[in-house]
């Protein structure tokens, strides 16, 4: 992990660690990098979310890149995944997110995709970052008159996106009762119109971003009240997207949650019957449920493991040409059709497939039984999370809970990419088990990291 870039770009309070004058270095760093190497002058699109600070952060790295000379296409708000897709369309060297994804308002982040719509790999960040830390961001090569960059602002980009993601389903979703919670993020510019025009009758729920409510107490990170709405109303389904919109958590219609793991275990089941799934294969991480691998092995299906984060998902999928992967979390990538997780996508293949099958969300689900799973999250310092990897007692501890559940369960611990945390996760056929290892391994890492 580098000095800025966590697994998923930049992120920190708005205005504290992530302040414009960060963002403007950024934005001029990240043109002198990402520009094509001709002659023409580099285009950049920019998307955000619906947070207080995104048009603060957007309009400085606007700002910046227009100092080297770039030009922006400013997007408004919408999906991260949006932003991936038509860097393409609109054939732009680059694109940034202004997003936190599923933090609370007060966090922003930065995140950038090449003009291949991908997150751009480690060695591209590394050098935005060198010369955002170390080189002089401040000498803009004294560039003026026609040679800075302008700013253009796109009216279509909701349209042209949703327009995209209605090309990737083969049926509509006519009669279909469903209810949406956006999270007062940036699916409230886009889920009404996907799901009308495809005919699913949606009540929307949490579209009304205030700058603070993203997240609060909404979306695929707190998804209680969906459960209770999809019950009290006898809909079909719930879906839940977190703040940008790149993931998805589903409900189905007796009020059970289907997260990640289980869309790709009805997806790939789908895929593969119907000969899409390349090489047998998906792509998962360490903390995917260990029901996911046995439905694996039932069904024929080869399951390969990364570490926990999207990026490293396609990195998998991209160097061994699968087209199916996910998380937990609910980020789930379809490489046939996008290239990052994508909350909407991924909702409307679900629905797509409940359509097609005429089979409720709850017996699609039906394909993987789910191990029990405890997950705690410790928060510690920076410095703790560093100390935690050297520390005697806590990799004691772990070894411990290894030996306890012999091959019954399994134990990992890992320090957080995106937040100041060290996640426990544990999963066995034992519940209590499960639950009393994960707490008292917690316990260890707050007794030798408190204070750090």
């Amino acid at each position: 992990m580098g000095r800025l870039f966590g697994t998923d770009g930049i992120r920190g309070i708005a205005n504290s660690f992530l302040t414009c004058e960060l963002a403007i270095k950024t934005g001029r760093a990240a043109g002198k990098v990402l520009s094509d190497g001709s002659r023409r002058r580099p285009l950049f699109c920019i998307g955000t979310d619906t947070r207080i600070s995104s048009d603060m952060l957007s309009s400085s790295i606007a700002a910046g890149l227009c100092s080297v000379g770039a030009d922006v296409i400013v997007l408004g708000v919408v999906p991260t995944p949006a932003v991936a897709y038509l860097v393409g369309k609109y054939k732009a060297d680059a694109g940034v997110m202004i997003s936190a994804s599923h933090n609370p308002a007060e966090y922003n982040g930065i995140k950038i995709f090449g003009g291949d719509g991908y997150k751009i790999p480690d060695a591209l960040e590394e050098q935005i970052e060198s010369i955002v830390l170390d080189g002089d961001t401040d000498d803009h090569t004294g560039l003026s008159g026609t040679d800075i960059g302008k700013i253009t602002y796109a009216a279509n980009a909701v349209k042209d996106y949703v327009d995209h993601l209605k090309s990737t389903v083969m049926n509509s979703l006519e009669g279909l009762n469903i209810a949406v919670d956006c999270a007062n993020g940036s699916a409230s510019v886009s889920a009404e119109r996907l799901f009308t025009e495809l005919g699913a009758k949606a009540d929307i729920l949490h579209a009304a971003p205030d700058g603070i409510n993203i997240n609060s107490n909404c979306g695929s990170t707190h998804i209680e009240r969906l459960r209770e709405y999809v019950t009290e109303a006898k809909l079909d389904a719930g879906i839940a997207y977190d703040g940008d919109a790149d993931r998805c958590i589903c409900v189905d219609e007796k009020g059970n949650i289907v997260d990640g793991d289980f869309i790709l275990a009805i997806c790939a089941k789908d895929m593969k019957e119907r000969g899409k799934l390349s090489k047998n294969t998906v792509v998962g991480t360490v903390m995917t449920n260990m029901g996911f691998g046995r439905f694996c092995e039932e069904n024929g299906i080869s399951f390969v493991a990364t570490k926990v984060g999207d990026r490293y998902v396609l990195e998998e999928m991209l160097q061994e040409s699968y087209n199916f992967g996910g998380e937990q979390s609910g980020h789930v990538i379809f490489s046939d059709f996008a290239s990052t997780g994508d909350g909407q996508l991924t909702s409307i293949q679900i629905l797509s497939l409940m359509k097609r099958s005429g089979k409720p969300l709850s017996e699609l689900a039906g394909v993987m039984k789910r191990y029990p799973q405890s997950i705690i999250n410790v928060t510690v310092s920076k410095e703790a999370k560093v100390a935690y990897y050297t520390d005697p007692h806590i990799k004691a501890a772990i070894e411990n809970a290894k030996k306890q559940f012999g091959k019954t369960g399994r134990i990992v611990v890992r320090p957080s990419g995106t937040e100041p945390l060290i996640r426990v996760m544990t999963e066995g056929e034992d519940r209590a088990l499960t639950e009393n290892i994960a707490e008292s391994v917690s316990e260890v890492i707050r007794e030798r990291l408190d204070g750090r």
